[in-house]
């Protein structure tokens, strides 16, 4: 596991963060306002660079939007130790996981990019199964491997063109989600494929 942190660029969220701590609401009755305090609750993120052969895992946080590389999962022919996978969640009190989609470059589905998306099928309801608060969604992963691989090696965390880079990918995953929350889409909004 590399000990990393990635910040996301987009300084906008945090920005709509702080100004939507405070509401107000017009009051039709008697045409006052009042003013209520809303509670910005931090929360977790688990972001997923899904894998045939294993899978990157990073943790992101709402409140700094910076995600650390968490582990790199065996996956068994796409499928990963799904009671091991529940217990991070669980343990770990994650609420949303942002599952990466390997499109084509032209944006077209790949053979994995169906793969990842019946994942993350399963993945939500598995999660409804256990009656857990948690929002399963994906967001379009293209180029993070290459541009993991680039920072591992610039970083001096890899030392051989082979080693692990998923758990990178995942965190430019999680960077990317925090840059532009509307790109990724929920999967109960998607129609499977």
């Amino acid at each position: 596991m590399v000990d990393s942190t990635f910040t996301a660029s987009s300084t906008d969220a945090i920005d709509n963060d702080i100004e939507s701590g405070f509401d107000t609401l017009d009051n039709d009755s008697n045409s006052t306002a009042e003013t209520i305090e809303l509670e910005v609750k931090p929360h977790l993120i688990l972001a997923l660079d899904y894998g045939v052969k294993k899978m990157g895992m990073a943790l992101g946080n709402t409140i700094t939007q910076t995600a650390r590389a968490f582990d790199i999962l065996a996956m068994n022919n796409g499928q990963p130790d799904w009671d091991n996978l529940i217990g991070i969640i669980k343990v770990w009190g994650v609420t949303q996981v942002v599952v990466g989609l390997p499109l084509n470059m032209d944006g077209t589905s790949s053979m994995l990019s169906k793969r990842a998306h019946k994942f993350a099928r399963r993945l939500a309801h598995r999660v409804m199964e256990q009656h857990l608060p948690v929002t399963v969604s994906l967001c379009d992963e293209r180029l993070t491997s290459i541009e993991a691989r680039e920072i591992a090696w610039d970083n001096g965390w890899i030392k051989n063109e082979r080693d692990p880079i998923d758990d990178i990918s995942a965190c430019i995953l999680m960077s990317t989600y925090f840059a532009d929350p509307n790109s990724s889409i929920a999967i109960d909004a998607i129609k499977a494929e």
